[in-house]
This record gives C-alpha cells, structure tokens and sequence, in this order.
C-alpha cells in the first residue's frame, strides 16, 4: 500500500515506465542506483562519514544536483540531515580547528535493501551524544526511495523518530534577526539540500507563491518548497513536501541563493527551539521529489495534497 499510495504523486505505479539502462551497485559503506553506467543517487552510509548522506544526486542522463563538501562549508553533504545545537552542544559544524564537531552523530550498520524494481528501503538507528559522553537522543530514521519514472523523476520519502534519552533535550540553532545576538544567517537545522556550485538561474518558489530572497536569504512558513535552476543547459529542481503532521507545519522555511551558495531546508526550528521532554518522541517526514524542470506553486499544492492525503488502493 505504501508503495502504491507514494508513487500516485507523480502518477505512476511503481518501477513502471522507468527508464532502461538501471541498475545497482553497493559496496562498502555506500549504496547507488546507476544509469547506464553512471550514478543516479548515492546513499553514503559508511561509520568513517561525519553523518550519512546523499551525494551525488542526479538525474537520468545527467547532471548532478548536488556537492559534497564544498570549500566554503566542508561540512555539508549534498542532501543529509543534521541538528545544529542539542542541549547547547554543536552537531552541524567542527569547531575551530577540529576535526569533528562537539556533538557526535554516530550509527552502527545500516539496513539497505535494494528491489529488484529498483526501488529501496534504508534503515538507520543513530544516536547523538556530546563528545566523551552518553548519547542524549536516539533517532530511527526510515527512507524510502522509489524508482524513476519515464520523464527520470524521482521520490524520496524520509521519516524521522527522535527520542530524548534520560533527560529532556532542546534543540535549538543560531539566532535570527530579531532575537538576541540575532545574525542574519541563523535558522537552519534539519533536513538539507546543497547544489552544485555551477546552478545558475537559482530560484526558489514554496506553495505560497515565488520567493523573494533579500540579502541572499529567505525565511518564511510553506507546506512545500521547490528549488531549481540551470546546470549546463537543462532546467533542474529538487522539490521537498513537509507532512502536515509535522512540528510547526506548515513548515518553517530556510533558502540560500547568494554568489557562492545554493542551499534550502525545511527548518523546523528556524523561527523557535523546540523542547523533547525525556522519554517522549519528536517525529517528522518529508518528501524529496528529484526532477527535471521547474515547479510552480501550483505543481506544489498538487504534489502536497497528494502526499499528506494520498488516494487508498
């Protein structure tokens, strides 16, 4: 049923009318769906990664969306998840002249499973804990990854557990404009998305409308985002769906588009820390739609409503 009710969205059954020339190619510490020959998407998974990530992420025939590690913010990686501060403690950055961040973001084995339809489940239990101490907080993680369809888009559909350990936890991020020790490029924390340097033409439209970026910036509530622009000569985007059921849905939004940075994120505490009293569970999902093109507003309120109802078999 999930299956089925996912792949509605973009009106195709699962695996059916995906382009030929698909196959996988795992190996340690990283899973790939290939096309002809050349990565589609990356799953990097391996326990020697500061977290795990997509990259690259692509489309059939080219090109890739994404960068991995980028000189001007090394710690970002394609499409990932990372809180900024929990109980206080960093877990986005390295500090100053380290080489890992103060709050460690660790797993053990991953659960990969690749169908022959070439669509795939991933499963993840991480644990976040200050360095030298016990873990603060526990996370299962879900994704689920559905084959391309005959135009070479694609879903992903990410569901997040977290739960507060023995005490209770607060996330948190920089502060933004407005608030104490505000700085104009606070907010972010959560689910991320880093594009290729080389886009160009970048905007950004939500389910409101077009965005309109002031000082390279953007920060505002949606329950959907697409981000796209060109690489080489083809339009491109990747599109993310927040589930109504989420913390402060409709979501609040974080987007970047400024000489050097392409960058947007669902940020769901980007106007508000949020508090996970011990024992209990913060829980989120999103959907990530890879395709070619631009989205509109439109195209977005569609998508969503399929997704936060979608249609029973």
């Amino acid at each position: 049923m999930l299956l089925i009710a996912a792949s509605q969205a973009l009106a195709l059954p699962p695996g059916e009318n995906a382009p030929a020339g698909l196959r996988w190619d795992q190996r340690d510490g990283a899973a790939a769906l290939l096309h002809n020959g050349t990565v589609l998407w990356q799953f990097n998974y391996g326990t020697n990664q500061p977290k795990p990530f997509f990259h690259p992420v692509a489309l059939p025939e080219g090109p890739v969306l994404t960068v991995d590690r980028p000189a001007d913010h090394p710690w970002h990686h394609g499409l990932w998840f990372a809180w900024k501060y929990i109980n206080g403690v960093n877990y986005w950055e390295p500090g100053s002249g380290a080489a890992l961040s103060d709050g460690r973001t660790e797993w053990r084995a991953a659960q990969v499973e690749l169908h022959g339809d070439f669509s795939a489940r991933i499963v993840l239990d991480l644990r976040y804990r200050p360095a030298g101490k016990d873990p603060v907080l526990a996370e299962h993680r879900v994704i689920e990854i559905f084959p391309p369809d005959a135009g070479g888009a694609y879903l992903m559909d990410w569901s997040l557990a977290f739960t507060a350990a023995g005490q209770e936890v607060e996330l948190s991020r920089t502060p933004i404009p407005g608030e104490p020790n505000g700085v104009a490029w606070g907010g972010y924390a959560g689910l991320s998305v880093r594009f290729a340097n080389q886009l160009s033409e970048a905007r950004a439209v939500s389910s409101q409308g077009l965005v309109e970026f002031k000082g390279g910036t953007y920060r505002g509530k949606a329950s959907a985002m697409d981000y796209s622009g060109l690489l080489g000569q083809r339009e491109v985007g990747i599109a993310i769906l927040d589930h109504p059921d989420n913390l402060n849905s409709p979501s609040p939004w974080y987007a970047i588009r400024d000489n050097t940075m392409r960058y947007f994120s669902p940020a769901v505490l980007c106007f508000q820390p949020c508090t996970i009293k011990a024992g209990q569970t913060l829980r989120l999902r999103y959907r990530v739609v890879i395709h070619p093109g631009r989205w509109d507003a439109e195209k977005l309120r569609l998508q969503s409503g399929q997704y936060s109802h979608p249609r029973s078999q």
